[in-house]
């Protein structure tokens, strides 16, 4: 294939390797150069559209039922004795419009800091053991059956959640890890079933739409998991686990129905929108040898994204387990009524990631911007904005205003993740898409048990200004060296090992 602008050279090919007709030659799978690329469907309710609806959906139910229990875990928790080890905090402030808030109930579980850290990151335990092979599994057997059961599961598992908790703590823990199981082939499934949907030039977009279910999942999980804490029907924080579960049950229904692993056996596709998208998508081989373990392995490329995915995951579950304490104890902000305040960073960073992936996208179809510096550019600019909002939170002191428009402002920059090294996986490897996506989200995500063990142990017994200002620091300085590995190391051109080359 040959991009007939001389101006991109060929080492940055691979976001435009099989898309735009008018930039590329494309040969399909007899071999044939055909005239031009077929026209796209001009439907409005196109079956990818629908992929992408329900995809959306799938993650937003996913990242509730991840994220309540950082709310409910303020609800559930006896405070008498963390609170006799907060010191150095932020002073009362009684009145939040015009309204003295009553002091906060006891709960009913007496987990010190270093447990409830080991409870919030337990979840991580089992996500990060089936992110490879749920990648492996969607490539070999469809992303839609993989996807689906584990959206399902995690829904039937949070229903129970309750239930375990009144058993008993190793119950409870159970459970958590459980669902990390069930949910941690969601992502790998899903980057398979992109590879075979989109067209390479709509991939930043549409992954920003998808993947940003996970943040508007936390924008809408975090205010109503603090309104559901504030009710006495049966006991409050329960219904946060009843509520996001039974909703993750109805959606599976959907997903079964209008949802299928590639447009070739779709029943119900416009003939137009097939032909494009098969056109356009690099397609699958029809002999599988097996993934190539030891070069994947050894490819500096993949390992770039790792690292920095570790960074950016550092920062991001710093941010998305710890902040409601850090609001609860430090800030002496009440969580049930802020909840919606600790949403904020979220609902900024995915409108945010919505509008940098369509300038990104633009940019690549208009050939301004190589494909390797589009990564790198946006990748560091979502390193760069949320470490400099922990900077701006550590100067804001106990004014809350200003630490909100840190985390929700320079914050929001992460969104632009979607445009960095989140599609670099499909321009390595069309064919293994998944099974990398599922590689270096797992390696990413030991970072969701690192951080808040390790956080909950720093914390523990020492709760002051000063700690939780190390916590940013730490945060902010893993993230950055991170995406500096990054830009040394990354790649956008497919690797010889992706098509059995050595």
């Amino acid at each position: 294939m040959e991009i007939l602008d001389p101006s991109i050279s060929r080492d940055d090919q691979g976001l435009y390797g099989t898309d735009l007709r008018e930039n590329v030659d494309y040969k399909d799978k007899t071999g044939l150069i055909p005239a031009e690329i077929p026209e796209d469907s001009q439907s409005c309710v196109k079956a990818r559209f629908t992929l992408g609806f329900l995809g959306f959906l799938g993650f937003a139910l996913v990242y509730a039922m991840r994220v309540n229990l950082s709310v409910a875990i303020v609800s559930m928790v006896n405070r008498t004795e963390t609170e006799k080890n907060t010191t150095d905090a932020c002073p009362v402030n009684p009145v939040i419009n015009g309204s003295i808030i009553p002091p906060p109930s006891p709960g009913e579980f007496d987990w010190d800091e270093k447990m409830q850290g080991i409870i919030l990151g337990a979840f991580f335990i089992g996500y990060v053991t089936t992110n490879v092979p749920g990648g492996r599994l969607a490539e070999q057997i469809g992303g839609k059956i993989v996807f689906g059961l584990g959206v399902f599961l995690t829904a039937v598992l949070t229903v129970i959640s309750p239930f375990a908790a009144y058993w008993g703590l190793y119950p409870f823990l159970a459970v958590r890890i459980a669902e990390g199981f069930t949910e941690g082939v969601t992502y790998p499934a899903m980057h398979s079933m992109l590879a075979h949907w989109v067209p390479p030039l709509e991939r930043s977009k549409f992954a920003a739409l998808v993947y940003a279910g996970s943040n508007f999942g936390t924008v809408v999980s975090l205010p109503v998991s603090g309104y559901l804490c504030s009710l006495e029907l049966w006991g409050g924080w329960p219904l946060v686990f009843y509520l996001f579960g039974g909703l993750g049950i109805i959606w599976y229904a959907f997903w079964l129905l209008y949802i299928y692993d590639t447009p070739a056996v779709h029943p119900r596709i416009d003939p137009k929108e097939r032909a494009y998208i098969e056109a356009c998508v690099e397609p699958k081989d029809e002999e599988d040898l097996g993934v190539p373990w030891g070069s994947i392995f050894t490819s500096l490329p993949v390992w770039a994204i790792m690292i920095t995915q570790c960074g950016q995951s550092w920062a991001f579950y710093t941010l998305l387990t710890e902040l409601p304490t850090y609001m609860d104890r430090i800030l002496r902000m009440d969580v049930q009524r802020d909840a919606l305040l600790s949403a904020l960073p979220y609902l900024t960073a995915w409108i945010v990631g919505l509008i940098i992936s369509t300038l990104a996208d633009a940019l690549l179809a208009r050939q301004k911007i190589s494909p390797l510096t589009s990564f790198k550019l946006w990748n560091t600019i979502s390193s760069l904005g949320p470490s400099l909002s922990f900077l701006g939170v550590i100067w804001a002191g106990c004014d809350t205003t200003i630490v909100m428009v840190m985390l929700s402002g320079l914050g929001s920059l992460f969104g632009a993740v979607y445009a960095g090294n989140q599609m670099n996986h499909i321009a390595l490897s069309p064919k293994y898409a998944g099974t990398l996506y599922g590689l270096t989200n797992a390696a990413a995500n030991v970072c969701g048990f690192l951080a808040p063990f390790i956080i909950g142990r720093m914390i523990q017994g020492s709760e002051t200004l000063a700690t939780w200002h190390t916590v940013f620091w730490m945060a902010a300085g893993i993230n950055m060296t991170a995406n500096c590995f990054y830009l040394l190391f990354a790649s956008a051109t497919e690797q010889p090992w992706s098509r059995g080359n050595s």
